[in-house]
């Protein structure tokens, strides 16, 4: 077994084998399909049983004892689809289990080199006839449709034949749980079976959403290697294909090619279906698996991260890397939501997460799909203008706090809409992209816009007073404190969102008046708006406790009683899920980073002792509730020198899931926090900075580790970076001018080479 690239368990207790669906999930981006048995547990036995189209969804009314004005009205979630996973074994009438007969080896992985899931099984009937058994799955990551189960079976110490079961089931439902407001609460019989067809070598099962009526087409085929009969199989709700093969040694090669198309991206989804399937099942399994090496090869040839000194962490952050590729949307309909497409945690829905904690990997190591997840917010800027006029205001965007077509599906608003920052969080991750790629065409065509549209926000819910530009009743990072004036997360931002709305009018001015004027008619800019923008930024309230010298998360935090920790238990947390949110908002308590935050993505609004002096202060009164929180600690300990500390909240980050430390893995992986544990190695232990005109490192190598190593692009140049405790060497391939400071010393690099400093 190659010893880096496995995550492998082979319990099957309980509540692993409901983690380890989430874990062994295989995903593409498109379709994602949860690590579940192809053969099921037994019936006493949990399970969330799941397939997942990105952003496809269903529509229902909420439900409001007390509905306000403005209150969003209907709600999105994703849906768990057809299952094409069902295939069952039986021989001399004994079905194939794990829970019956006898276990002689198992052993159950995840390959990140190739791609796939494996279950490799030896096992003996009650009746004593021996099988084994190694089954491969994957979603392929080149063609986006597929999702493909490969089955060897070798006869141990019988010949006679047996006979395999493929089916394609359409009675599912979303999974609920009334306990927990981050699971859908309702809504679980979602998907009906219009259609099905059961001809031939192909299996059909097409489905409606109740409400919202998208379709949704599953079709199959497969192949044998061996001679068999078959029979078909139609109960109404379920296909299924019977195989029963001839006698004989030889091993069974047995492969389900299963495609998955949708009414929103396909205007034929049956035949299109049919067609795909037809020319994918073609393709010998073997073939797949080495084009999903192929793909994966020139993914880890700059994603990879090699930390010498700890195995076990380095194969938590492959693991961490690899299901931020498997769960990222590749078409403008999708975007990455909080739990991938790993389970049904938080409905499916995109957040913030994906602007702050996962679009910088994507932003350094692979542009394109960095521009595809931008692009998706494009594509939904008419709603954010719609949302806007609903909430009151006369121009720009105000985006969904959770959507997944762009609709407010946040029931709760002062944990929701009164979330604004929102709107800077994805104008700052524009001005990113560009600063590290330089992508000006892509700013034109759709940056350019975005940011212009929810700086405006800023001028319609801020107001000056007293020569102050002041934003009232929002809600910061921090959920755990609500509808406060001058969050300073929230100013800061809008603040960085208001200066380059600026910039780039003026740089487009320059650069490409005909565009910009363009862009201006389109959405009645005018030029006074743009000076009205840089005397809100020039005057923007920034919290300030001169007593502590820290920047004060809003106007009245500071003035609150300290949460009473000490006599809070262990099983009180988190607070959320124990406590009524008004008990919470009336205290100095953070769910997260918030201050923190600010302080590391526009460090330069403050100095480094107001920075320190802030960490010291909300890092004791932070319970890190949110899956989100270590990591913005671990970059912001690695930055005033807390190297312990920086490493510490590193751990927490980088084994979480595999490791279920907030115990809800089941629900799906936790994307933003896989997203965060590359951000604390890369801003944190590396020191990154994007710069308006350079990148800069402050490289510091934990103690625990040898050598660290990573890459990233930069304006078309690739950069690998080799930190040692000795020294840090920088090696640059490039053709393009690119200024890189390291150490506050300034490098203009004209050509490819190395640098090496001297630790």
């Amino acid at each position: 077994m190659k010893n880096g690239w496995i995550i492998s368990d082979n319990s099957l207790n309980k509540e692993d084998l409901l983690k380890n669906e989430s874990i062994f999930n295989v995903s593409n981006g498109y379709i994602g399909i949860r690590g579940n048995f192809e053969e099921k547990y037994p019936e006493n036995y949990g399970t969330i049983r799941g397939t997942y189209i990105n952003a496809f969804y269903e529509e229902a009314p909420i439900q409001y004892g007390e509905k306000a004005y403005a209150f969003p009205e209907i709600m999105q979630k994703i849906v768990n689809i057809t299952d094409a996973q069902n295939i069952n074994i039986i021989i001399n009438g004994e079905q194939f289990s794990l829970f019956e007969g006898t276990v002689k080896s198992l052993n159950r992985y995840l390959d990140m080199e190739v791609g796939c899931y494996v279950r490799e099984i030896w096992w003996v009937s009650p009746g004593g006839l021996e099988l084994k058994i190694k089954i491969t799955r994957l979603a392929s990551l080149k063609y986006l449709e597929l999702f493909a189960i490969n089955y060897e079976v070798e006869k141990v110490n019988f010949n006679e034949g047996i006979i395999i079961e493929s089916a394609i089931d359409g009675d599912v439902t979303n999974f609920t749980d009334e306990s927990d407001p981050r699971l859908a609460a309702g809504h679980g019989n979602i998907l009906s079976v219009v259609s099905m067809v059961v001809e031939s070598d192909i299996m059909q099962v097409v489905s409606e959403t109740e409400n919202s009526k998208k379709l949704v087409a599953v079709t199959t085929r497969h192949s044998c290697n061996v001679n068999y009969e078959v029979s078909l199989v139609n109960t109404g709700k379920a296909v299924k294909t019977i195989f029963k093969t001839g006698s004989g040694k030889e091993i069974i090669n047995f492969t389900k090619y299963n495609v998955y198309t949708d009414s929103r991206r396909y205007e034929n989804l049956v035949n299109q279906g049919i067609d795909i399937v037809e020319k994918i099942s073609k393709k010998p399994f073997r073939q797949l698996l080495d084009e999903q090496r192929d793909y994966l090869k020139g993914f880890w040839s700059l994603a990879d991260i090699n930390i010498e000194g700890d195995e076990k962490l380095k194969l938590g952050l492959r693991y961490n890397l690899f299901q931020l590729l498997q769960a990222v949307g590749k078409d403008a309909k999708s975007n990455i939501t909080a739990k991938g497409l790993s389970g049904e945690g938080y409905e499916g829905h995109y957040f913030w997460d994906t602007e702050i904690y996962i679009l910088p990997f994507f932003t350094l190591c692979y542009p394109e799909l960095a521009k595809g997840l931008l692009k998706y917010r494009y594509t939904i800027l008419d709603k954010a203008r719609k949302r806007a006029r609903e909430l009151g205001h006369k121009s720009g965007a105000a985006y969904p706090w959770r959507t997944i077509i762009g609709d407010e599906c946040s029931a709760y608003f002062p944990g929701g809409t009164a979330q604004y920052h929102i709107n800077a969080d994805i104008a700052y991750s524009y001005i990113q992209y560009y600063l590290a790629t330089g992508d000006i065409d892509f700013i034109k065509e759709c940056g350019a816009e975005v940011v212009f549209e929810t700086a405006r926000i800023w001028l319609e819910i801020g107001h000056f007073h007293k020569g102050q530009f002041k934003i009232d009743a929002v809600t910061g990072p921090d959920e755990y404190t609500a509808i406060v004036n001058n969050n300073y997360y929230t100013n800061v931002m809008a603040k960085y969102n208001l200066k380059w709305a600026s910039k780039l009018y003026y740089e487009l001015l320059e650069k490409d008046s005909k565009m910009l004027n363009s862009l201006c008619k389109k959405i009645s800019l005018t030029e006074e708006e743009i000076e009205q923008f840089a005397e809100a930024y020039k005057n923007m309230c920034l919290p300030y406790n001169d007593e502590l010298k820290i920047n004060a998360q809003d106007d009245t935090f500071l003035s609150k009683a300290v949460w009473d920790f000490e006599n809070t238990p262990k099983e009180k947390y988190p607070l959320l899920l124990n406590f009524h949110p008004l008990t919470i908002y009336r205290y100095q308590v953070l769910k997260q980073a918030d201050t923190v935050l600010a302080h590391f993505l526009v460090e330069d609004e403050s100095d480094t002792q107001t920075i320190k002096n802030s960490y010291d202060y909300y890092e004791k009164i932070t319970t890190h509730d949110s899956s989100l929180s270590c990591a913005a600690y671990s970059i912001m300990a690695s930055k005033i020198g807390y190297s312990e500390k920086a490493y510490e909240y590193f751990i927490e980050t980088a084994r979480l899931d595999l490791d279920d430390t907030h115990g809800n893995t089941k629900d799906g992986v936790h994307t933003a926090n896989m997203g965060g544990t590359w951000m604390a190695i890369v801003y944190g232990f590396a020191g990154l900075r994007i710069k308006e005109d350079y990148i800069s490192l402050t490289p510091k190598l934990p103690e625990k580790w040898k050598e660290l190593k990573f890459k990233f692009l930069y304006k078309g140049a690739h950069i690998q970076i080799d930190m040692k405790m000795d020294k840090t060497e920088i090696t640059v391939e490039c053709d393009c001018t690119i200024s890189l400071k390291v150490n506050n010393i300034l490098y203009e690099i004209v050509e490819s080479g190395k640098i090496e400093i001297v630790n």
